[in-house]
């Protein structure tokens, strides 16, 4: 921490002296620090709102990251390279003779050295990259990246656009050597360009270790892999000097603003900067309601029918991407549209954070009349290729591209070019205690909250949207409903899973099924779902009934997820977790023991059990007599289910001394030694079940 800018550029300073002097040692030599964005505003998160101001002015109101971090790395003793010329630094760095090397490389990269055309005939057009960014494919990971040994992230990126490095990438670097030890992401965008800068950090604890071979996260610095910082608001470090800085920009233009009694006699770019005024929006910013009233429509005319409807009876997506807000395109194409008697919703929007940067929006056009709707497309296609004025090309930052979707008649099906979400449906059997929050969640998923989240999840950029409806089914349809009670994109439905005719309905209407019902009541199911070729999901143990669905589902094309709960579920998931990391260090597992089991919070723990019921009873009480088999020290232990409580031993957590636990063997651990690869290298393999003591025997 310092007390002033100028004293941290002193610390810089002191450091560089001593590069200068004592030199690096030739091992980690060359030192390059690679930046992305060339200065000009590129990904500032400061973007005070003074659209369209002269170059000069705009240059000095957007925080120019990438020249800022430059100010600084110029304080050691350097040298910047041209990014062509990596492989040559790089390679006669490390074959010099000399013991120490005393000066570090700095490369400044773009846009044109991150992607390139996917079409080899064709060069880089930055125009188009903008425009059209799935027509390129990110190369910063094999030019770049594998010469860096900083990478500090200056530029503004979005999830249409190819990702400057991730997860996968810097994982296969990693493995052949990259020589890669730090990012420092400017940007804090959380899941972002950089893929695996998945936090952001503050400035008393600034950064974070990720080891990219075992995809772990870590908050100490001695281990190996990559230190990661991502500061968020970081001119908070030094909150006098930014400040200071604001302050003078913004002091040039106060004094015309708080003078000026009609606005109409502002400095044009001021008029063009000030969204409000006299308590209204100006007329540059006019589109604002008429965007958020297309909007509102949308979801009233969604909530009935599960898609888009302007209530036109003709309509097409329409796409559109330039500079559509600062150059305020966006009021002409709405006005066109309105012009002629035409309705819009806005589907997508995403805005450009800088003057380079485009923004691009999704617009589904209707009209009643197909005519009409092809004047307004005729009218929208001349603005995105405006004829040539005087003789000269009108200027690029003038232009927007269009592309247009096909028509769709109200009623008709749409095609996955012109319905932005996806409607999926999953059927959910049993509305006991585990239902609710699994309902919640996946008829979440449609919803802009949880669409960040199901796209993170699956480590898919696709902007592609799904909703998803969920079926609960039960016995009696009052606990469905009650289930359901203000969850949205939910549907109630009474169901005896006994009665096949009624379970091969429900089941035919959805994708997946996940059965919440008791073991006893799978096999059934599964079939039904092997015959209409229908995903499914359970919790439960798998029992040798299930076992023997295994072939029929390949067979029909289906997957069949057993143990997919807490305990077996996530239990199996940390436990591969573990011993992946253990078998890619080149290790082996001696002694596996996992300890998992649904206990109530100690003042919830106010019975002779001190236990409560979170599913079914009578399963509870059945799994206390199921017979345990386990590995202890290279001996096989049995255990007859009518001693497992017996058998119970008392357990301590060594940092939770105050919790008196006791441990129960659970079922035959032995089975799982195979399926998690360790069978034949641990002496010990042993799954136990926790209860508060007292349960198994008297404490």
């Amino acid at each position: 921490m310092y007390p002033s800018l100028a004293a941290a550029k002193a610390a810089v300073i002191t450091v560089g002296e001593e590069i200068a002097s004592q030199g690096l040692p030739s091992g980690i030599c060359p030192v390059v620090f690679v930046f992305t964005g060339s200065g000009n505003g590129t990904g500032t998160s400061y973007n005070i709102q003074l659209c369209d101001l002269p170059s000069e002015y705009m240059s000095v109101v957007l925080l120019q990251i990438s020249v800022g971090a430059q100010e600084i790395f110029k304080l050691l003793p350097h040298v910047f390279v041209e990014p062509s010329r990596l492989p040559e630094l790089f390679g006669r760095g490390r074959n010099v003779t000399l013991k120490r090397v005393f000066q570090v490389y700095g490369c400044i990269v773009t846009s044109r050295d991150m992607v390139s055309h996917k079409d080899p005939s064709k060069t880089f057009d930055k125009a188009d990259y903008y425009a059209h960014p799935e027509h390129y494919n990110p190369i910063f990971h094999e030019k770049i990246a594998p010469y860096a040994s900083v990478i500090v992230n200056c530029m503004y990126w979005e999830r249409r656009f190819p990702r400057l490095l991730s997860t996968k990438q810097i994982q296969e670097l990693n493995k052949k050597g990259c020589p890669l030890v730090g990012i420092s992401d400017i940007t804090c965008d959380i899941g972002g360009s950089v893929e695996f800068v998945n936090q952001t950090t503050s400035i008393d604890s600034p950064f974070f270790r990720y080891e990219p071979l075992t995809d772990s996260y870590h908050n100490d610095m001695d281990g190996n892999g990559i230190i990661c910082s991502a500061v968020d608001i970081l001119p908070t470090e030094f909150a006098k000097e930014a400040s200071q800085h604001f302050g003078d920009i913004l002091s040039q233009f106060v004094g015309s603003l708080a003078s000026t009694a009609d606005f109409t006699k502002l400095p044009a770019h001021l008029t063009r900067a000030c969204i409000v005024h006299g308590g209204t929006l100006t007329t540059l910013y006019e589109y604002i309601p008429r965007m958020r009233k297309s909007d509102t429509l949308g979801i009233s005319d969604n909530h009935t029918n599960g898609h888009i409807n302007n209530k036109k009876k003709y309509s097409v997506l329409v796409s559109l991407s330039g500079h559509l807000f600062d150059q305020f395109l966006i009021n002409e194409a709405l006005d066109i549209i309105e012009a002629a008697g035409g309705s819009f919703h806005l589907v997508k929007c995403q805005v450009g954070q800088s003057t380079d940067a485009m923004s691009y929006s999704e617009l589904e056009v209707g009209a009643d009349d197909g005519k009409v709707l092809n004047q307004i497309i005729d009218s929208l296609t001349s603005i995105a290729n405006p004829t040539e004025n005087h003789g000269t090309p009108s200027q690029q930052l003038n232009k927007i591209s269009l592309k247009v979707g096909k028509l769709q008649e109200t009623g008709m099906k749409k095609d996955s070019e012109s319905d932005p979400k996806r409607k999926k449906s999953v059927l959910i059997l049993g509305a006991g205690r585990v239902c609710q929050p699994a309902c919640e969640l996946l008829a979440s998923i449609g919803t802009a909250s949880s669409h960040q989240w199901y796209k993170t999840c699956l480590q898919n950029d696709s902007e592609e949207q799904m909703d998803v409806h969920v079926i609960v089914a039960s016995l009696y349809l009052k606990d469905a409903e009650e289930i359901i009670q203000g969850i949205p994109n939910t549907t109630a439905v009474e169901l005896d899973v006994t009665d096949h005719r009624a379970l091969h309905q429900y089941i035919s209407q959805v994708e997946i099924v996940i059965s919440l019902l008791p073991a006893s009541c799978h096999v059934a199911i599964a079939d039904v779902c092997v015959e209409l070729k229908k995903h499914l999901v359970t919790a439960s143990y798998v029992d040798d009934s299930m076992s023997t669905m295994d072939e029929k589902a390949k067979n029909a094309g289906i997957t069949i997820l057993g143990e997919m709960g807490l305990d077996p579920g996530i239990d199996h998931m940390m436990a591969m977790k573990m011993i992946n990391q253990a078998h890619l260090k080149k290790g082996k597992i001696k002694s596996f023991t996992s300890y998992c089991g649904g206990i109530p919070s100690p003042a919830a723990a106010n019975n002779p059990l001190a236990y409560k019921f979170s599913w079914n009873p009578a399963g509870a009480i059945r799994a206390g007599r199921n017979p345990a088999t386990y590995k202890s020290q290279g001996e096989t232990v049995h255990v007859n289910g009518d001693d497992l409580y017996d058998s119970a031993e008392r357990f301590r957590i060594p940092d939770l001394p105050a919790f008196a636990l006791e441990c129960l063997p659970n079922r035959n651990s032995l089975t799982y030694g195979d399926l998690y690869g360790i069978g034949h290298e641990a002496s010990t393999i042993f799954r136990g079940t926790l209860r508060y003591e007292g349960m198994g025997f008297p404490s």
